[in-house]
């Protein structure tokens, strides 16, 4: 028997308590709901002269034009490369069931991938992070890659996105079995960097989480979306619940939204003032600022919340560290803690990735 209790925001169950027990908060399957760009990730230590090569900034994140076809082939063939499984949004819900353990597959993920080597390999990693991933799979395009060019701490990321681009709403998210497992969840997570595939798809998930007074999270992901992508990010600003971005994309989106100011707490709070469809929910937004503290709106307030401290020595690879924040975030959103813990598991996930190449992570996470 599961008593749902309306004082829960998220309406988590209780599961009944037997004679000795007391009653524990349930992570439900499916409950955490992302959709985006599944990618596979090459990652390499590239020197600066590569970099000026196919003119890519130290850190950035950009979408493969026809100049940088060559390179994903000069990557392979000039350093040594390790493939892991990418994608923004894939990543965070990763590190979120990572970060919860039991029961699997609380986290869904959709996306589009090929029918080929590097498809399979990304429904390997799905299955071995326990990830319940249900993947529009297609013959016309090859599995999206990511080339991850890492200079120092830095990391230049691009993307030839390819099979990713061909997610479908009517082939896919709208399909029953599919639109239930939509149905299913309480959080939702979508990375900007899908803003360029399926415009249509997000907004029925987010009018959906609006509707149903649940929690929609997008995040801003690379400044090139604010700039070239910024009337579809307005469509879907009205939904989100929490907004997510780094200091690099929050002074683009304040920008090109005219705010007049490069101070990061101004821009949250512009941010948060957008107009909002659900009033249910007062909008949070949180940026981080790489070794900075983390910006949070809270009510009328704006606080700061430093992060855990590296040396800079064993950081081994920052490409997954925005990702792995917003995953820890999600994996304390998803159990109904409140926000200051999000924040903390968010940190703790970022401080553990960078340790790592790609966003790949140790068999368990020690986070109390």
């Amino acid at each position: 028997i599961s008593l749902c209790t309306e004082q829960h925001p998220l309406n988590i169950c209780f599961r009944a308590p037997q004679a000795s027990q007391t009653p524990t908060l349930t992570r439900v399957q499916n409950a955490l709901f992302g959709m985006g760009n599944p990618l596979l990730d090459i990652c390499a230590v590239v020197d600066k002269d590569f970099l000026d090569k196919y003119g890519l900034k130290p850190n950035d994140q950009i979408l493969a034009e026809e100049k940088h076809k060559e390179m994903f082939e000069e990557i392979v063939k000039k350093f040594k490369v390790e493939y892991h499984a990418g994608g923004a949004t894939q990543n965070s819900v990763k590190v979120a069931q990572w970060m919860i353990q039991e029961p699997h597959k609380v986290a869904t993920f959709f996306g589009c991938i090929g029918k080929d080597k590097f498809g399979k390999i990304l429904k390997e990693k799905a299955e071995e992070a326990h990830v319940d991933a249900h993947y529009y799979e297609q013959s016309e395009e090859p599995t999206g890659t990511c080339a991850a060019c890492i200079t120092g701490d830095n990391r230049s990321l691009v993307a030839n996105l390819a099979a990713a681009n061909c997610y479908k709403k009517e082939k896919h998210l709208d399909l029953e079995e599919n639109w239930k497992l939509v149905e299913k969840a309480e959080v939702y997570y979508i990375a900007g960097f899908f803003l360029t595939v399926s415009l249509e798809s997000i907004l029925k998930v987010a009018k959906h989480a609006s509707e149903n007074n649940k929690i929609f999270c997008l995040n801003l992901s690379a400044p090139f979306i604010c700039e070239f992508f910024k009337e579809a990010l307005m469509k879907v600003m009205p939904y989100v619940d929490i907004l997510f971005g780094n200091e690099t994309e929050a002074a683009a989106f304040a920008q090109e939204r005219g705010f007049e100011t490069e101070d990061i707490e101004e821009i949250a709070k512009k941010a948060q003032s957008l107009p909002k469809e659900n009033k249910k929910r007062q909008r949070i937004v949180v940026f981080t600022q790489g070794k900075e503290g983390t910006v949070m709106t809270k009510g009328d307030k704006v606080e700061t919340f430093p992060v855990l401290e590296i040396n800079q020595s064993e950081i081994v690879d920052t490409t997954g560290a925005g990702d792995a924040f917003v995953g820890g975030f999600l994996s304390q959103l998803v159990q109904d803690k409140t926000f200051e813990q999000c924040i903390r598991a968010g940190h703790y996930s970022a401080n553990v990735i960078i340790r790592h190449a790609g966003c790949t992570f140790p068999e368990k996470p020690d986070f109390h």
